[in-house]
């Protein structure tokens, strides 16, 4: 029998299966603190639980883990990357940010993406499979046990389209959340999607208080197909109706990502649409200087990135530009696990 992957499970989902196998229900409590508060993920060291039920758990209870493949540490401003193997061989990335009021991480969602996007780096290695809630869990257990601090800030901005894994980021945000666990407040977690319009509904029906951060990158419909093959499906005019009803239903401003590239997204006539099609909404544009992709030619001038942000300034917009990090250790998700896999593949292309 395959063994239950227990830190993707509930309290009280862990509860109905110890009592099922004989156990008493304030076990479930005391085990799930084990695993989230104290964050030990060996049975045997569980010393407060008898050796018969630290036993009766290995046999129906598995813990996976996370490996720490490469850990790179920025010399500029403290940026930390890691490269975490899954307990089946596949890699996902993982990057600690020190801010000034605190720490913040960005987490994966699944091993590799679909979405295709031009620009990106994860998708170049192909799509393998979903996380699972403690495989998305891990990464912020880990990071934080190696580097010695707790994070305050979340963000599912990593591997992966983080709207579709939906059920298991769910579950990860209420294991996260749970007030006999971390108890971390979702209004600290930012959930970046490039355009699950449906799934963009749901989440706004449940009210968590969450950021949603949305990858916009383009004011044209026809320009944004080219560069985000999910505008195909969902276009941006049905994407941003749908931004619209989340800010009316949760009362939360939308944040929209924009990468600025060079001679696709980034003329004076791009601002302009931008200013117009966000015009009335409680929202805020994050300017990116496109990171370098070894396989794709994209550029960003810094001075037209600023000048962008002037330009929609002036129309009312509020921007910014995001601050770069780690630039010199590629924090960019993606590219760590495209060269882990080549290097496994003796070099071949993926």
């Amino acid at each position: 029998m395959e063994k239950i992957d227990i830190l993707s499970l509930k309290p009280e989902e862990l509860e109905s299966i110890l009592v099922e196998n004989g156990e008493k229900k304030f076990r479930a409590k005391q085990i799930f603190q084990w695993l989230h508060v104290k964050r030990v993920f060996d049975f045997e060291e569980m010393t407060d639980i008898s050796v018969q039920l630290r036993r009766k758990l290995s046999d129906i209870f598995c813990i996976k883990g996370l490996f720490t493949a490469k850990r790179l540490e920025s010399s500029i401003d403290n940026t930390v990357k890691y490269l975490y193997r899954l307990s089946d061989g596949n890699y996902v990335e993982t990057v600690l940010m020190k801010y000034s009021y605190g720490y913040s991480i960005c987490v994966s969602t699944q091993v590799g993406c679909k979405m295709g996007c031009r620009f990106c780096a994860s998708a170049i290695a192909g799509f393998v499979r979903n996380l699972e809630p403690s495989e998305i869990l891990m990464q912020i257990y880990e990071t934080e046990k190696d580097s010695g601090i707790r994070v305050s800030g979340v963000v599912l901005m990593g591997i992966g389209e983080p709207l579709d894994n939906y059920d298991n980021v769910l579950r990860f945000m209420e294991l996260l959340s749970h007030k006999s666990g971390n108890n971390f407040s979702l209004r600290h977690l930012s959930l970046s999607t490039c355009g699950i319009v449906p799934k963009i509904y749901e989440l706004a029906e449940l009210r968590l208080g969450l950021t949603l951060s949305v990858s916009l990158h383009c004011a044209d419909n026809d320009k944004r197909s080219e560069i985000m093959p999910v505008n195909k499906t969902y276009n941006m005019n049905t994407l941003i109706e749908a931004c619209r009803h989340y800010i009316e239903k949760t009362g939360r401003r939308v944040t929209f990502e924009y990468a600025v590239i060079d001679d696709v997204n980034s003329s004076d006539a791009d601002a302009d649409r931008l200013a117009a099609l966000l015009r009335g909404m409680n929202c805020h544009v994050n300017l990116i200087p496109v990171n370098k992709v070894k396989e794709r030619s994209y550029r960003t001038a810094r001075a037209g990135v600023e000048e962008f942000a002037k330009r929609l300034g002036r129309r009312g917009i509020n921007a910014t530009v995001r601050r770069t990090l780690g630039s010199d250790i590629e924090a960019a998700c993606g590219q760590l696990r495209r060269d882990a896999i080549n290097n496994t593949n003796g070099g071949a292309d993926t």
